[in-house]
């Protein structure tokens, strides 16, 4: 999807970031005093998701850029610190929880880098290992076509030996990635799905084999990998689906190349049901055997849960028997009868991929 209109924060009119980024955009472009009237045309939109996907407002961050991973105490957190360096998406997924979390929703990027980097700065002088990741509020590399921030961010992870920097996509992206000399600091991850779910409920996404092409290429030029699976979605012949996804990573990609997969499925906030209906009145995730979970999302009955990632750690263990597999946001039960341990065991779960990152990222 193409911006059609760019709105440019005066603070940040002159930054030379903003005059670049500009040049790039074939589109017209407005200064603006306030974002409240960008607001509100944006969110009386017919379509407010799809209204917010085509215009870019360029502005500053002005809270924090590193975040905590907001988890939850009811289940195990990975311990993540998030870098905000934008909101929302140009890919259109049906379960995105954006659609429902941004009040509009819309397409900023924060051009105050010199705040940025002296945060990280501050960080890195901690001397401690932090997993730092794009891809929570945003998708890591849409990014790429307008902005070289890619390249600045895997060149300051590159110049310290602590911390590791994700970059997750669905995109193949990743051009500008090519000859940087990253020093393996930084982690290439994609999230993945199925072919009939990224067809049905991934718009404008990369298909997967594009995305399993592009994490080959990038090992190639000696990057780290990781995969996601989040949200996996429960439909007849799900199971033989996922299998045969993983048996394609593993194609692509080698085992001992991978910091770790994530497994997580399908669950939404109440107020996500009615966005996904109308905007995607095809889908059928929606339509699953749900219960409201201990953090007030719908979520399907654990035994299903439990019965799927059961299947998918056995098609992993098979081919990628040391592999650092762990579960997105969920309790000790699911942890113990279907890895067979609790990460309490092992340290607990930021732990065990501090772990994994040491031994594949050379961090200390």
């Amino acid at each position: 999807m193409s911006v059609s209109k760019l709105y440019i924060d005066h603070a940040v009119a002159d930054d030379p970031q903003t005059k670049a980024i500009c040049q790039r955009i074939n589109a017209p472009y407005e200064i603006i005093d306030h974002a409240d009237a960008l607001f509100k045309s944006v969110s009386s939109a017919d379509d407010p998701v799809q209204q917010g996907k085509q215009i870019l407002y360029l502005t500053r961050n002005k809270g924090n850029f590193l975040k905590k991973c907001p988890g939850t105490r009811h289940y195990t957190c990975c311990d993540y610190q998030i870098l905000h360096i934008g909101t929302f998406c140009t890919m259109d997924c049906s379960y995105c929880i954006l659609q429902a979390y941004f009040h509009p929703p819309l397409l900023q990027y924060f051009v105050n880098h010199d705040d940025m980097l002296n945060e990280l700065n501050a960080l890195f002088a901690e001397e401690k290992l932090y997993r730092v990741g794009t891809g929570e509020f945003t998708d890591s590399l849409i990014w790429e076509q307008w902005t070289d921030l890619s390249s600045l961010l895997v060149s300051k992870f590159a110049h310290q030996s602590c911390s590791v920097l994700e970059l997750k996509t669905k995109t193949v992206a990743i051009d500008k990635l090519k000859g940087l000399n990253h020093r393996r600091k930084t982690i290439m991850a994609w999230s993945l799905n199925t072919e009939k779910i990224i067809k049905s409920d991934e718009r404008h996404t990369s298909s997967l084999s594009a995305r399993l092409k592009a994490a080959a290429k990038c090992e190639s030029w000696g990057y780290p990998l990781a995969f996601h699976f989040d949200p996996m979605v429960i439909y007849d012949g799900c199971e033989a689906d996922y299998q045969n996804v993983v048996r394609q990573i593993f194609t692509h990609v080698s085992p001992d190349n991978v910091v770790w997969i994530s497994l997580g499925t399908f669950r939404f906030i109440p107020t996500l049901k009615q966005i996904i209906q109308q905007r995607f009145p095809d889908s059928r995730i929606i339509y699953g055997e749900f219960i409201t979970g201990l953090d007030g999302k719908m979520r399907y009955f654990k035994p299903l849960r439990i019965a799927l990632f059961q299947k998918m750690v056995s098609y992993i263990r098979e081919i990628a028997p040391q592999v650092t597999v762990y579960f997105c946001m969920e309790d000790d039960e699911v942890w113990g009868k279907t890895l067979g341990f609790l990460p309490s065991e092992r340290g607990g779960l930021p732990n065990m991929l501090d772990d994994s990152a040491r031994k594949h990222c050379g961090v200390n």
